[in-house]
């Protein structure tokens, strides 16, 4: 059986690492359009490169919580694929062997010039003047707001061949990541972790469970594991 999972900031959240964006709106302090845009690195490269730099600190000092640790668990018993929005690393650190990221992550860094040319960072930190292969600096390998989502189209194709879906931690809220479950099968059950269970009214075989990724997580593995 396939287990598709679609993963978001509130998976994270109880490893330490902020949601995306405060209820102020800010992402630790900042506009998002100061930090998380082309413009943004255009305009004022350096900000970006520390901002990023600060943020993948708090990834590496972050540990993998247990929602992560069941999802890849749950490996043992199901094809678990996992969609992921976050930009950390935590379920590969859990364990888990086969994840998508729609958004990048910030282990590594990318070219200016040639976004599929890829490199992990050694360290923490992505140096101004660093620089790739053809030559231009390196910058953090996130997808930014106004960017195309170049893993988006597999991610699909996972969603479209499931056996069984499940949203965690997240809102529904950034496309194109949101609009994935569009993809699912209407026939399969969808399960949705969340503490606030986002718009879903219009779907089929929805089974909402309102509580922390990590609660969450648990109930909604031995519901899998019982029904298997």
């Amino acid at each position: 059986m396939k287990l598709v999972v679609l993963t978001g900031a509130g998976i994270s959240a109880e490893s330490g690492l902020k949601t995306f964006r405060d209820s102020d709106g800010l992402w630790e302090g900042y506009n998002f359009y100061d930090v998380a845009t082309p413009e943004a690195w255009d305009r004022n490269p350096e900000l970006v490169q520390n901002f990023y730099n600060e943020r993948r600190r708090q990834v590496l000092a972050a540990q993998p919580n247990l929602a992560h640790k069941l999802l890849a668990e749950l490996e043992s018993n199901f094809h678990v694929e996992i969609i992921t929005q976050n930009i950390d690393d935590l379920h590969e650190r859990a364990g888990s062997t086969k994840v998508t990221h729609l958004h990048g992550v910030i282990t590594k860094s990318q070219s200016c010039k040639n976004a599929s040319l890829t490199y992990l960072i050694d360290g923490s930190e992505i140096e101004m003047g660093q620089l790739c292969e053809l030559g231009s600096q390196l910058r953090p390998h996130v997808v930014w707001f106004g960017e195309s989502v170049p893993m988006i189209e597999y991610a699909a194709q996972l969603c479209q061949n499931a056996d069984v879906f499940a949203i965690i931690g997240t809102s529904l809220a950034v496309y194109p990541a949101s609009g994935l479950i569009d993809f699912v099968p209407k026939s399969i059950q969808k399960y949705i972790i969340d503490p606030k269970t986002p718009d879903v009214k219009r779907y089929n075989n929805i089974f909402n469970i309102e509580d922390t990724a990590v609660n969450g997580v648990e109930k909604l593995k031995n519901i899998l594991l019982n029904a298997n």
